[in-house]
């Protein structure tokens, strides 16, 4: 590795203009990366609810739909605004009274159920169906084509606007975050290096790092929104230390090679093979959440992953020969530490050891039960600025139409008539169902159904399956619309086996029951896979149990604090927070605990050793755990996502958490613990000596 090493600082020349070539084709792979802005596209196809959608975009060629509300308009200027609708690109259709009845029969003249569906005082409701699913981008074009094409009079609703108005908000926000990210970071970094310069070298080889990681995203496909806002502010937060330790490796082979290539070699060497035991457990901590089953946490895991490995390669390549390259502008703006001397602090800490063992016992049960009993919310569009047009809209639906969901019952199209007539009214009687809008409704007994236009039928009808539209007055993601649901599917279910209720609320309620699985699925991966990275790290039976103990505390306490204020978590925060703050701050404790096994070898009695081992750790912990509030803190002031401001807000807490825990509790366990530790290390039993 040194020969490499060599040869990199060498051709330092030749490796910046390779670097910065690199950066084209990576920045077109970035651009056609394509962004999935639907969270619940992410659940297993091997649900019933997801495999509906499929069914329903094959046999009736439509995957999404929305509710346009027209206030004040006359019926003819509905009619002309329902075809303008229509002749939108992959609108596939828009269903509105017309469709069965025409335009000229006065609303008195209505069956009660259909004036009630469609008209309410001066507002009427029609029905646009898409050719796509939800998340599609001709789905979101024809959202915005159908906005501009409409009146102020005239509101978009449902969960392909929502969808759209995500990505909008998402495309505005994400570049700041980024700028954002980094001026914190290089705040730090000025805060914490001795020269006005390497903070700038070192954003610098993490951007491209950041650029090579989005832009072979290409490969993959697709990435969700949330893993594009993410990968950059954590690859950031990440990988500084590797930055770090190259430039003091460095600056500690000077002192004694005159040859600065030869230096910055052995630099390369000793920042690689350190470096890859470090970033283990942080590659550890993403892996886990490929074990979800709801692939946002593949998505992301698998993106971050590459990301570490990338953030490695460029430590030990582009970064080395710009540190070479601009060595004499560093030596020039080289200063004085900002930060003070802490060793009196670290004795501080040392000496009342016992306390933090008396607080740790204290705080340690009401922190993991608030980690456990963290409320959390699945409604995707929760937390979305209400003026939002999506938000807008759906408030309208919800208090002119009484309108919060819409079910899409799928059922056997050769069912008997009276079959489905009963089954329709069970259905209308169970609570919070407003109204049920099928072919044997739409026309209140009024027309035959198969003398209905044929292009309605068309639309609710096909050789195998028969739609039916069910009204609901509860929210998405609620206690009562789940009881809701699963009365539906038992009424339903004793008329046709095989039919099937879909549709947003649905989906919730099945990715509800996925998430319980997958916390706890993979909080138990993440542990088990740090427990034996650190096993084999030193060797030991009780360090990974102490380490691992000290960073989930430091995890309870993060999530125990959004319980014990009373705010809720997005469902995906508690899984992706918690790998991602135990893999990546877990280095944290290794790096105090590999001085303290350092020094105790060495023949120092534990007191002394752990005293120099905290000393020796504590301003690289405290530049670490700051350097990743820094690259999170920011976006979560700024962004309004509120999926992606309260992941970033729980992991710029939970660097600050774990840093703090672990300069003041581990010293503490590493005391009084020492001779069980001793006792269970390879190479430590004669410590037990001194």
């Amino acid at each position: 590795m040194k020969l490499i090493g060599r040869i990199i600082a060498k051709y330092r020349v030749l490796v910046i203009l390779l670097a910065v070539a690199l950066l084209v084709p990576s920045v077109l792979g970035f651009i056609r990366t394509r962004v999935n802005y639907d969270i619940l596209s992410y659940l297993p196809d091997t649900l019933e609810t997801v495999y509906g959608q499929d069914v329903l975009v094959e046999d009736f060629g439509s995957g999404a739909f929305s509710m346009v509300i027209v206030e004040g308009m006359d019926k003819r200027d509905v009619a002309a605004l329902e075809t303008a609708l229509e002749g939108v690109d992959h609108v596939e259709e828009v269903l509105w009274y017309d469709d069965a009845l025409g335009i000229d029969v006065p609303d008195e003249m209505l069956p009660k159920k259909v004036r009630d569906i469609f008209f309410h005082d001066d507002a009427t409701m029609m029905i646009a169906l898409f050719d796509d699913t939800t998340s599609s981008e001709d789905t979101m074009a024809a959202i915005a084509d159908m906005r501009r094409l409409v009146s102020r009079q005239c509101y978009i609703s449902g969960m392909a606007g929502i969808v759209t108005d995500i990505k909008n908000l998402a495309m505005q926000e994400m570049p700041v975050y980024v700028v954002v990210a980094a001026v914190l970071s290089l705040l730090v970094l000025l805060l914490t290096t001795t020269s006005f310069v390497v903070p700038f070298l070192f954003l610098a080889s993490i951007g491209v790092a950041i650029v090579y990681n989005m832009g072979s995203n290409v490969f993959l496909g697709q990435i969700s929104y949330i893993t594009q806002a993410l990968v950059a502010v954590l690859q950031l937060g990440v990988t500084m230390d590797y930055s770090i330790f190259l430039l003091h490796s460095y600056e500690a082979a000077r002192e004694h090679t005159e040859d600065r290539n030869a230096a910055m070699g052995e630099a390369i060497s000793e920042t690689f093979l350190s470096v890859i035991g470090s970033s283990v457990t942080t590659i550890a901590g993403f892996a886990a959440l490929i074990f979800m089953t709801f692939a946002l946490g593949r998505d992301l895991g698998v993106v971050m992953i590459k990301g570490v490995i990338i953030g490695v390669l460029c430590c030990v390549t582009f970064l080395p020969a710009m540190i070479l390259t601009f060595e004499n502008v560093i030596e020039r703006t080289r200063h004085r530490p900002f930060l003070p001397n802490l060793d009196r602090v670290s004795d501080f800490i040392i000496k009342h050891r016992l306390v933090w063992i008396l607080v740790f016992l204290v705080i340690f049960y009401p922190a993991y039960r608030g980690n456990n009993d963290v409320q959390l919310y699945y409604n995707i569009d929760k937390g979305l600025p209400d003026t939002l047009d999506s938000a807008v809209a759906n408030k309208k639906l919800s208090e002119e139409f009484n309108m919060s969901n819409i079910h899409i019952l799928m059922a056997d199209s050769g069912m008997p008539a009276k079959d489905k007539n009963l089954m329709l009214e069970e259905i209308e009687d169970v609570d919070g169902v407003q109204w049920v809008l099928g072919l044997s409704t739409i026309s209140g007994g009024m027309i035959p159904e198969d003398m209905l236009p044929q292009r309605l039928t068309e639309k609710l009808r096909t050789d195998k399956n028969e739609l039916m539209l069910i009204c609901s007055d509860y929210a998405s993601a609620t206690p009562e619309v789940n009881a809701q649901i699963a009365k539906i599917n038992d009424i339903v279910h004793s008329y046709d086996a095989s039919a099937m209720v879909i549709g947003e609320a649905p989906l919730m309620k099945d990715l509800e029951d996925v998430n319980n699985v997958d916390l706890v699925r993979v909080n138990t991966v993440s542990v088990l896979a740090i427990f034996i990275i650190v096993m084999f790290v030193f060797k030991s039976l009780t360090l990974p149990a102490i380490l691992v103990t000290v960073i989930e505390f430091a995890i309870f306490i993060n999530m125990a604090w959004s319980y014990y204020t009373g705010v809720q978590q997005p469902f995906v925060a508690p899984v992706v927070v918690g790998t991602i703050q135990l893999g990546a701050t877990v280095d944290y404790a290794i790096l105090m605990t590999s001085h303290y096994v350092r020094q105790r070898q060495a023949g120092l009695e534990k007191h002394a050793a752990v005293s120099a081992a905290h000393k020796a750790s504590m301003v690289s912990i405290i530049t670490s755990g700051l350097s990743l509030f820094a690259a999170t803190v920011g976006v979560a002031v700024y962004s309004n996502v509120d999926m992606i401001k309260a992941i970033v807000i729980l992991l710029a807490r939970g660097a600050l958490i774990s840093m703090v825990v672990v300069i003041m509790l581990l010293p503490a366990f590493l005391l009084v613990f020492d001779k069980v530790i001793c006792c269970t290390t390879v190479g430590m039993r004669k410590c037990l000596k001194s």
